[in-house]
């Protein structure tokens, strides 16, 4: 295993020191969005519909591709820092997933969402911006989705930025729904709440669209309530008490108004695909259908020192996730969940230092790496690939 640890206060803190506001030359509306029109399957219905995933794309003539990826509740412009740093050497992808923002959804919260099914929705947004290779950069969600990506398509991956959330190898024996963590990981207590019954999280969410992103969005110096992510009978419970939550501290009005006018779209009914006991047994089955856990392009990993959800760095070490990445980095800043939006500069040294040091893209992957799609029926319609 060459996995390397850098020290949090010897590597970060001169960074951190010169951690300021990074000035973004564009707002939301600056950059036209772009729409992938990808086959998706319902899987209540058992049928495949056509959705747009929504992208915006910038530098297209660059060699290299960053394709960014979000999480929840986000929005491609959460990359916002990322984009103003790397956008005049990187060819940039940044899509909002299905059921974000303007993106489609094939309507079936429950079991149409799972990893393998957002993965083949980025190769086909790669594809319709004519792109046959990327770097995958992910935060939150965004994070796994990027080393399934990966996993599953190692001829179009060729590295990875895993943001918040580290190499989830899901190589346990067994699937274990989210309940069965909470008594040891109390912060995923809303994971619950919005898998398990999404008709009344999405009451809850969408009944004041801004309270929710505000509620969510926060920072170490203005943080949520104590008890935030705890309980699994509500997501905003702990605000009852709050008259009015604060500004999002990492964007301008202007900025704020999009995510809420993005949001009003559909609502999050959708968006709660992550947290549903199907597809996260879906995600499971698919991984085990190929029995192959090892991701060997090259990998960073950005951790955040206070993320209120777990210690990533221990859960790291106790999955085991690193044994399975012999190409890996690990890198640890301070800052909570929403690490790239609240120490930009420190995250962008860090993601820059190692894209620099990068073998060339044609040379990262293997051809016979390939990984054909096929279709199994014992998976109930679910894409299972062969190595």
């Amino acid at each position: 295993m060459r996995t390397a640890l850098f020290a949090l206060l010897a590597a970060a803190s001169s960074v951190v020191a010169a951690d300021k506001s990074i000035e973004v030359s564009f707002s939301p509306k600056d950059l036209p969005e772009k729409a992938a029109s990808c086959k998706a399957l319902n899987r209540a219905t058992s049928e495949l519909k056509d959705i747009d995933i929504h992208y915006v794309e910038v530098n297209p003539e660059a060699e290299r591709t960053i394709l960014m990826v979000h999480g929840w509740p986000s929005l491609w412009h959460s990359w916002k820092y990322q984009i103003e740093q790397f956008k005049n050497d990187y060819h940039i992808i940044a899509p909002s997933i299905r059921g974000f923002g303007a993106s489609g959804h094939p309507g079936d919260v429950k079991s149409s969402g799972n990893w393998a099914d957002i993965v083949g929705d980025l190769v086909c947004v790669l594809e319709h911006a004519g792109v046959s290779n990327a770097i995958c950069m992910g935060h939150d969600w965004g994070s796994p989705l990027c080393f399934q990506a990966a996993r599953q398509r190692p001829d179009i991956f060729t590295a990875v930025i895993g943001a918040a959330v580290p190499y989830l190898p899901f190589n346990a024996p067994s699937f274990s729904p989210t309940s069965a963590l909470v008594p040891y990981f109390p912060h995923l207590a809303y994971q619950v709440f919005l898998g398990e019954t999404p008709e009344l999280a999405r009451e809850e969410l969408d009944a004041d669209i801004r309270r929710t992103l505000r509620a969510t969005l926060r920072n170490r110096i203005d943080p949520p309530p104590k008890e935030f992510l705890t309980d699994t009978k509500s997501f905003l419970g702990v605000y009852k008490d709050v008259k009015e939550i604060g500004p999002i501290p990492f964007f301008t009005p202007e900025e704020e108004d999009y995510w809420v006018e993005q949001y009003s779209i559909h609502g999050f009914k959708n968006t709660l695909q992550f947290y549903s006991p199907d597809n996260q047994k879906g995600s499971w089955e698919f991984i085990h259908a190929q029995a192959n856990y090892t991701i060997p392009q090259p990998v960073l990993m950005i951790l955040p020192e206070a993320d209120p959800v777990a210690d990533w760095a221990h859960v790291l070490k106790l999955l085991g996730g690193a044994d399975f990445l012999p190409n890996s980095v690990v890198q640890m800043m301070p800052g909570g969940h929403w690490l790239q939006l609240e120490y930009p500069a420190t995250f962008n040294h860090f993601a820059k230092k190692w894209l620099d040091n990068l073998p060339a893209a044609e040379a990262a992957v293997e051809p016979e790496l390939r990984v054909q799609q096929v279709e199994d029926t014992t998976t109930h319609g679910r894409p299972v690939d062969e190595l």
